[in-house]
């Protein structure tokens, strides 16, 4: 056999070896961490790992999917935290990730551009289940994260952005809307840009909301920066809060109970936060709007000008 022969059948040999995600320059999206192997879809990941317990490792990329979990405890993870965005990918008509197993945990992705035809499309639809979202993105879509009712489920979010979210057209989209959870906890998150609606609004019985940050410096038609509409128990504690010019509502920075008392919000812990209109807005304001009866005990809240600290209403 002479040399180029021998060139060329070694060619032949590692064009059938390399996979075809290789060959098309596209690596297999998804793998089970638990097992190695691969999936090109997401429903079939998730189907895999059915009822059980199982982390989904997400290559970096551009994908357009989306699943329904129904069951289970199942990890979504970036491979590499920032690189890997869910772009406009729905399923059932609601969000990227629709959830009612046992409980969800996110790591490391990007959701963005999604958006429905009820205009509440989301990155994840919390259904059921408990939930934990770390390092992750949403933005530029009508939601970041949608829940449904579990009184006996926990939500937390960590050291996640929310940006460019909400709406306003015929009814209000949220950065981030609860709903009758047990509890919901947000820590070292940072919401900005929000396009309509509020930034945070939680029917959840008890909530922990610390050391984030909230700026609506370059808002459009924003509310609220957190709303408590049924009240709750717990703290808003240690954040950051600038309300821009172009507002919906201006009224409050904060709102306690505007729709109703669902729970006590007696034991609502409200201070350490720095609150202050961003600059060039001149109006009067308040942090904290009241409409049920109980007492909410503030400790010192730094206030810019223009804003007083509380409103019985």
């Amino acid at each position: 056999m002479t040399f180029f022969r021998i060139l060329l059948l070694v060619a032949l040999l590692a064009s059938i070896a390399v996979p075809l995600s290789a060959q098309q320059g596209r690596p297999t999206p998804y793998r089970i961490a638990e097992t190695g192997k691969e999936y090109r879809s997401l429903a079939d990941a998730v189907g895999k790992i059915g009822g059980g317990t199982g982390t989904i490792e997400v290559q970096p990329g551009i994908w357009r999917d989306c699943v329904v979990q129904e069951a289970g405890n199942i990890t979504y993870r970036a491979v590499t935290p920032g690189t890997a965005i869910f772009d406009g990918g729905v399923c059932e008509d609601k969000a990227t990730l629709v959830l009612r197993g046992r409980s969800a945990r996110v790591e490391g992705l990007i959701f963005q551009n999604i958006a429905v035809r009820d205009e509440n499309g989301a990155g994840i639809r919390l259904e059921w289940g408990d939930l934990t979202v770390v390092n992750s993105l949403f933005r530029d879509s009508q939601q970041g994260i949608l829940s449904a009712q579990n009184p006996g489920g926990r939500i937390v979010i960590d050291r996640s952005t929310f940006s460019g979210l909400g709406l306003c057209a015929s009814d209000c989209a949220h950065s981030l809307y609860i709903g009758d959870y047990g509890s919901l906890t947000v820590t070292r998150s940072r919401f900005e840009k929000g396009q309509g609606g509020h930034y945070v609004k939680s029917r959840a019985a008890r909530v922990s909301i610390t050391d984030s940050s909230f700026d609506d410096s370059r808002g459009n038609g924003s509310n609220y920066m957190i709303d408590l509409p049924g009240g709750a128990s717990g703290e808003i504690t240690r954040n950051i809060f600038v309300q821009g010019q172009n507002k919906e509502n201006w009224s409050a920075f904060i709102a306690v109970a505007a729709e109703g008392r669902s729970y006590s919000s007696a034991g609502l812990q409200i201070f350490g936060n720095d609150a202050s209109l961003a600059p060039g807005v001149e109006r009067n304001t308040w942090f904290v709007a009241n409409w049920s009866r109980d007492p909410i005990p503030q400790g010192e809240n730094r206030l810019g000008k223009g804003l007083s600290p509380y409103d019985q209403r």
